[in-house]
Protein backbone atom coordinates (compact mmCIF):
# COMPACT_ATOMS: atom_id res chain seq x y z
CA UNK A 1 0.00 0.00 0.00
CA UNK A 2 2.87 2.41 0.82
CA UNK A 3 4.45 1.75 -2.59
CA UNK A 4 1.18 2.46 -4.39
CA UNK A 5 0.63 5.69 -2.46
CA UNK A 6 4.17 6.88 -3.20
CA UNK A 7 3.73 6.19 -6.92
CA UNK A 8 0.39 7.95 -6.88
CA UNK A 9 1.79 11.06 -5.19
CA UNK A 10 4.77 11.21 -7.53
CA UNK A 11 2.49 10.91 -10.55
CA UNK A 12 0.14 13.64 -9.36
CA UNK A 13 3.06 15.93 -8.55
CA UNK A 14 4.48 15.48 -12.03
CA UNK A 15 1.04 16.02 -13.55
CA UNK A 16 0.84 19.36 -11.78
CA UNK A 17 3.99 20.65 -13.45
CA UNK A 18 2.61 23.43 -15.63
CA UNK A 19 5.91 23.77 -17.49
CA UNK A 20 4.70 20.75 -19.47
CA UNK A 21 1.68 20.95 -21.77
CA UNK A 22 -1.60 19.37 -20.62
CA UNK A 23 -1.57 16.78 -23.40
CA UNK A 24 1.91 15.61 -22.39
CA UNK A 25 0.88 15.42 -18.74
CA UNK A 26 -2.24 13.47 -19.67
CA UNK A 27 -0.15 11.03 -21.72
CA UNK A 28 2.28 10.62 -18.82
CA UNK A 29 -0.51 9.93 -16.35
CA UNK A 30 -2.02 7.34 -18.69
CA UNK A 31 1.31 5.53 -18.99
CA UNK A 32 1.82 5.58 -15.21
CA UNK A 33 -1.69 4.19 -14.71
CA UNK A 34 -0.97 1.42 -17.21
CA UNK A 35 2.19 0.62 -15.25
CA UNK A 36 0.15 0.24 -12.07
CA UNK A 37 -2.20 -2.15 -13.86
CA UNK A 38 0.68 -4.36 -14.95
CA UNK A 39 1.59 -4.91 -11.31
CA UNK A 40 -0.33 -7.48 -9.22
CA UNK A 41 -4.00 -6.51 -9.56
CA UNK A 42 -4.79 -5.63 -5.97
CA UNK A 43 -7.64 -3.30 -5.17
CA UNK A 44 -5.15 -0.55 -4.27
CA UNK A 45 -3.32 -0.78 -7.60
CA UNK A 46 -6.54 -0.68 -9.59
CA UNK A 47 -8.08 2.17 -7.58
CA UNK A 48 -4.91 4.24 -8.00
CA UNK A 49 -4.81 3.49 -11.73
CA UNK A 50 -8.45 4.55 -12.18
CA UNK A 51 -7.74 7.80 -10.31
CA UNK A 52 -4.76 8.55 -12.57
CA UNK A 53 -6.86 7.88 -15.68
CA UNK A 54 -9.49 10.33 -14.37
CA UNK A 55 -6.80 12.94 -13.73
CA UNK A 56 -5.48 12.41 -17.23
CA UNK A 57 -8.95 12.84 -18.73
CA UNK A 58 -9.39 16.10 -16.80
CA UNK A 59 -6.28 17.46 -18.57
CA UNK A 60 -7.51 16.59 -22.06
CA UNK A 61 -8.59 19.55 -24.18
CA UNK A 62 -11.48 19.33 -26.67
CA UNK A 63 -8.91 19.18 -29.46
CA UNK A 64 -7.40 16.04 -27.87
CA UNK A 65 -10.38 13.80 -28.67
CA UNK A 66 -8.23 10.86 -29.79
CA UNK A 67 -6.02 10.99 -26.70
CA UNK A 68 -9.14 11.21 -24.53
CA UNK A 69 -10.60 8.14 -26.24
CA UNK A 70 -7.38 6.19 -25.71
CA UNK A 71 -7.30 7.10 -22.01
CA UNK A 72 -10.99 6.21 -21.66
CA UNK A 73 -10.41 2.81 -23.28
CA UNK A 74 -7.48 2.10 -20.96
CA UNK A 75 -9.50 3.20 -17.94
CA UNK A 76 -12.17 0.69 -18.96
CA UNK A 77 -9.66 -2.16 -18.70
CA UNK A 78 -8.94 -1.17 -15.08
CA UNK A 79 -12.66 -1.00 -14.37
CA UNK A 80 -13.13 -4.49 -15.86
CA UNK A 81 -10.43 -5.87 -13.56
CA UNK A 82 -11.93 -4.24 -10.46
CA UNK A 83 -14.63 -6.07 -8.45
CA UNK A 84 -18.30 -5.12 -8.65
CA UNK A 85 -21.08 -5.06 -11.24
CA UNK A 86 -21.15 -1.25 -11.18
CA UNK A 87 -17.51 -1.19 -12.32
CA UNK A 88 -18.41 -3.39 -15.29
CA UNK A 89 -21.29 -1.07 -16.18
CA UNK A 90 -18.88 1.88 -16.03
CA UNK A 91 -16.43 -0.01 -18.24
CA UNK A 92 -19.17 -0.69 -20.77
CA UNK A 93 -20.11 3.00 -20.93
CA UNK A 94 -16.47 4.05 -21.19
CA UNK A 95 -15.77 1.61 -24.03
CA UNK A 96 -18.84 2.66 -26.00
CA UNK A 97 -17.74 6.28 -25.63
CA UNK A 98 -14.17 5.48 -26.69
CA UNK A 99 -15.23 3.33 -29.66
CA UNK A 100 -17.29 6.18 -31.10
CA UNK A 101 -14.10 8.26 -31.35
CA UNK A 102 -11.64 5.48 -32.18
CA UNK A 103 -13.83 4.45 -35.10
CA UNK A 104 -13.30 7.90 -36.64
CA UNK A 105 -9.79 8.85 -35.54
CA UNK A 106 -8.01 5.78 -34.18
CA UNK A 107 -6.08 2.86 -35.62
CA UNK A 108 -7.60 -0.48 -36.54
CA UNK A 109 -5.83 -2.39 -33.76
CA UNK A 110 -6.83 -0.05 -30.94
CA UNK A 111 -10.44 -0.04 -32.16
CA UNK A 112 -10.44 -3.87 -32.29
CA UNK A 113 -8.97 -4.07 -28.78
CA UNK A 114 -11.73 -1.80 -27.49
CA UNK A 115 -14.37 -3.96 -29.22
CA UNK A 116 -12.87 -7.08 -27.66
CA UNK A 117 -13.02 -5.51 -24.19
CA UNK A 118 -16.57 -4.31 -24.83
CA UNK A 119 -17.47 -7.92 -25.62
CA UNK A 120 -16.04 -9.00 -22.26
CA UNK A 121 -18.05 -6.34 -20.43
CA UNK A 122 -21.26 -7.26 -22.24
CA UNK A 123 -20.72 -10.99 -21.70
CA UNK A 124 -20.20 -10.45 -17.98
CA UNK A 125 -23.32 -8.26 -17.73
CA UNK A 126 -25.33 -10.77 -19.77
CA UNK A 127 -24.61 -13.35 -17.08
CA UNK A 128 -26.61 -11.27 -14.60
CA UNK A 129 -29.33 -10.21 -17.02
CA UNK A 130 -28.01 -6.68 -17.62
CA UNK A 131 -27.01 -7.06 -21.28
CA UNK A 132 -27.65 -9.33 -24.26
CA UNK A 133 -25.17 -12.10 -25.03
CA UNK A 134 -25.78 -11.51 -28.73
CA UNK A 135 -24.31 -8.01 -28.38
CA UNK A 136 -21.14 -9.50 -26.86
CA UNK A 137 -20.85 -11.93 -29.78
CA UNK A 138 -21.28 -9.05 -32.25
CA UNK A 139 -18.48 -7.09 -30.54
CA UNK A 140 -16.12 -10.09 -30.73
CA UNK A 141 -16.96 -10.56 -34.40
CA UNK A 142 -16.20 -6.89 -35.14
CA UNK A 143 -12.83 -7.30 -33.42
CA UNK A 144 -12.09 -10.33 -35.61
CA UNK A 145 -12.20 -8.11 -38.71
CA UNK A 146 -8.79 -6.83 -37.58
CA UNK A 147 -7.46 -9.54 -35.27
CA UNK A 148 -7.19 -12.30 -37.85
CA UNK A 149 -5.33 -15.59 -37.48
CA UNK A 150 -2.35 -14.66 -39.66
CA UNK A 151 -1.41 -11.24 -38.30
CA UNK A 152 -2.66 -11.46 -34.70
CA UNK A 153 -2.64 -15.13 -33.61
CA UNK A 154 -2.86 -14.50 -29.86
CA UNK A 155 -5.73 -12.01 -30.09
CA UNK A 156 -7.46 -14.28 -32.61
CA UNK A 157 -7.19 -17.25 -30.25
CA UNK A 158 -8.51 -15.26 -27.29
CA UNK A 159 -11.44 -14.01 -29.35
CA UNK A 160 -12.25 -17.55 -30.46
CA UNK A 161 -12.23 -18.61 -26.80
CA UNK A 162 -14.49 -15.70 -25.87
CA UNK A 163 -16.88 -16.45 -28.74
CA UNK A 164 -17.07 -20.09 -27.71
CA UNK A 165 -17.86 -19.29 -24.08
CA UNK A 166 -20.49 -16.79 -25.26
CA UNK A 167 -22.13 -19.43 -27.47
CA UNK A 168 -22.20 -21.84 -24.54
CA UNK A 169 -23.78 -19.17 -22.31
CA UNK A 170 -26.77 -18.71 -24.59
CA UNK A 171 -29.96 -20.01 -22.98
CA UNK A 172 -31.19 -22.27 -25.78
CA UNK A 173 -32.79 -25.61 -24.95
CA UNK A 174 -34.08 -26.88 -28.29
CA UNK A 175 -32.19 -28.25 -31.29
CA UNK A 176 -30.35 -24.95 -31.57
CA UNK A 177 -28.51 -25.83 -28.37
CA UNK A 178 -26.62 -28.55 -30.23
CA UNK A 179 -25.70 -26.04 -32.92
CA UNK A 180 -24.35 -23.62 -30.31
CA UNK A 181 -22.30 -26.40 -28.72
CA UNK A 182 -20.90 -27.38 -32.11
CA UNK A 183 -20.03 -23.75 -32.85
CA UNK A 184 -18.26 -23.47 -29.50
CA UNK A 185 -16.16 -26.57 -30.15
CA UNK A 186 -15.34 -25.24 -33.61
CA UNK A 187 -14.20 -21.90 -32.12
CA UNK A 188 -11.90 -23.61 -29.63
CA UNK A 189 -10.44 -25.74 -32.41
CA UNK A 190 -9.95 -22.68 -34.65
CA UNK A 191 -8.04 -20.97 -31.86
CA UNK A 192 -5.84 -24.02 -31.37
CA UNK A 193 -4.83 -23.90 -35.03
CA UNK A 194 -2.89 -20.67 -34.47
CA UNK A 195 -1.39 -21.04 -30.98
CA UNK A 196 1.14 -23.66 -29.93
CA UNK A 197 2.32 -25.26 -26.72
CA UNK A 198 5.80 -23.78 -27.21
CA UNK A 199 5.05 -20.27 -28.42
CA UNK A 200 1.76 -19.47 -26.65
CA UNK A 201 1.53 -21.78 -23.61
CA UNK A 202 -1.03 -19.79 -21.58
CA UNK A 203 -3.46 -19.41 -24.48
CA UNK A 204 -2.89 -23.02 -25.55
CA UNK A 205 -3.72 -24.32 -22.06
CA UNK A 206 -6.80 -22.08 -21.76
CA UNK A 207 -8.21 -23.28 -25.07
CA UNK A 208 -7.48 -26.95 -24.36
CA UNK A 209 -9.10 -26.78 -20.92
CA UNK A 210 -12.19 -25.03 -22.26
CA UNK A 211 -12.39 -27.38 -25.25
CA UNK A 212 -12.39 -30.28 -22.80
CA UNK A 213 -15.30 -28.72 -20.91
CA UNK A 214 -17.28 -28.13 -24.11
CA UNK A 215 -16.78 -31.72 -25.25
CA UNK A 216 -17.56 -33.20 -21.84
CA UNK A 217 -20.89 -31.43 -21.45
CA UNK A 218 -22.05 -31.46 -25.07
CA UNK A 219 -25.51 -32.90 -25.78
CA UNK A 220 -24.43 -35.72 -28.07
CA UNK A 221 -25.12 -39.32 -28.87
CA UNK A 222 -21.32 -39.82 -28.88
CA UNK A 223 -20.71 -39.21 -25.18
CA UNK A 224 -17.93 -41.79 -24.85
CA UNK A 225 -16.01 -40.39 -27.83
CA UNK A 226 -16.46 -36.82 -26.59
CA UNK A 227 -15.27 -37.72 -23.10
CA UNK A 228 -12.15 -39.40 -24.45
CA UNK A 229 -11.43 -36.33 -26.58
CA UNK A 230 -12.00 -34.18 -23.48
CA UNK A 231 -9.47 -36.21 -21.46
CA UNK A 232 -6.90 -35.69 -24.22
CA UNK A 233 -7.59 -31.94 -24.18
CA UNK A 234 -7.19 -31.73 -20.39
CA UNK A 235 -3.91 -33.64 -20.63
CA UNK A 236 -2.67 -31.09 -23.17
CA UNK A 237 -3.62 -28.23 -20.81
CA UNK A 238 -1.74 -29.98 -17.99
CA UNK A 239 1.44 -29.87 -20.07
CA UNK A 240 1.41 -26.15 -19.26
CA UNK A 241 -0.49 -25.83 -15.99
CA UNK A 242 1.34 -27.02 -12.88
CA UNK A 243 1.05 -26.86 -9.10
CA UNK A 244 4.25 -24.82 -8.93
CA UNK A 245 3.52 -22.17 -11.57
CA UNK A 246 -0.27 -21.95 -11.97
CA UNK A 247 -1.81 -23.77 -9.00
CA UNK A 248 -5.40 -22.53 -9.37
CA UNK A 249 -5.54 -23.09 -13.14
CA UNK A 250 -3.97 -26.51 -12.56
CA UNK A 251 -6.60 -27.37 -9.93
CA UNK A 252 -9.42 -26.25 -12.23
CA UNK A 253 -8.19 -28.54 -15.00
CA UNK A 254 -7.61 -31.47 -12.61
CA UNK A 255 -11.16 -31.08 -11.25
CA UNK A 256 -12.59 -30.88 -14.77
CA UNK A 257 -10.69 -34.01 -15.74
CA UNK A 258 -11.94 -35.77 -12.60
CA UNK A 259 -15.54 -35.06 -13.64
CA UNK A 260 -14.80 -36.62 -17.01
CA UNK A 261 -13.06 -39.66 -15.51
CA UNK A 262 -16.10 -40.22 -13.31
CA UNK A 263 -18.34 -40.19 -16.38
CA UNK A 264 -16.05 -42.76 -17.99
CA UNK A 265 -16.34 -45.02 -14.93
CA UNK A 266 -12.80 -44.56 -13.56
CA UNK A 267 -13.87 -43.80 -9.99
CA UNK A 268 -10.45 -44.26 -8.41
CA UNK A 269 -8.73 -41.78 -10.74
CA UNK A 270 -11.64 -39.34 -10.40
CA UNK A 271 -11.43 -39.47 -6.59
CA UNK A 272 -7.69 -38.85 -6.67
CA UNK A 273 -8.19 -35.85 -8.93
CA UNK A 274 -10.90 -34.37 -6.71
CA UNK A 275 -8.75 -34.80 -3.61
CA UNK A 276 -5.79 -33.07 -5.23
CA UNK A 277 -7.88 -30.17 -6.54
CA UNK A 278 -9.70 -29.80 -3.22
CA UNK A 279 -6.42 -29.48 -1.32
CA UNK A 280 -5.06 -26.85 -3.71
CA UNK A 281 -8.23 -24.75 -3.56
CA UNK A 282 -8.18 -24.82 0.24
CA UNK A 283 -4.51 -23.82 0.43
CA UNK A 284 -5.17 -20.83 -1.82
CA UNK A 285 -8.31 -19.64 -0.06
CA UNK A 286 -10.74 -20.63 -2.85
CA UNK A 287 -13.33 -21.93 -0.42
CA UNK A 288 -16.29 -21.89 -2.80
CA UNK A 289 -14.42 -23.96 -5.38
CA UNK A 290 -13.22 -26.28 -2.61
CA UNK A 291 -16.83 -26.71 -1.45
CA UNK A 292 -18.02 -27.64 -4.96
CA UNK A 293 -15.24 -30.20 -5.36
CA UNK A 294 -15.92 -31.61 -1.89
CA UNK A 295 -19.58 -32.11 -2.79
CA UNK A 296 -18.57 -33.96 -5.95
CA UNK A 297 -16.21 -36.13 -3.88
CA UNK A 298 -19.00 -36.95 -1.42
CA UNK A 299 -21.38 -37.92 -4.21
CA UNK A 300 -18.72 -40.10 -5.81
CA UNK A 301 -17.98 -41.79 -2.48
CA UNK A 302 -21.69 -42.54 -2.01
CA UNK A 303 -21.80 -44.05 -5.50
CA UNK A 304 -18.74 -46.23 -4.78
CA UNK A 305 -20.25 -47.37 -1.48
CA UNK A 306 -23.57 -48.25 -3.11
CA UNK A 307 -21.81 -50.21 -5.84
CA UNK A 308 -19.81 -52.20 -3.29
Amino acid sequence: MVEVENLRRAALAAAGDERVGPDERAQMLMELAMGLQRRPKTGEHLAAAIELYDRALALCLPADALLGARITARKATALLAAPGEDRVEQARAALEQAIAVLGRLGGDEELAEAEMNLGLALQHLAGCGRARIGDAIAAYQRALRTFDARRHPVEFAILQNNLATAFLAMSVTDERAKLREALAVQCFEEGLKVVTLVDHPAEYAMLQNNLGNALQYASSAHAMENNLRAIAAYDEALKVRSVANTPLEYANTVANKANCLWSLGDSAAAKAGYEEAHGIFLRHGEREKARIVREAMAELEREILAAS
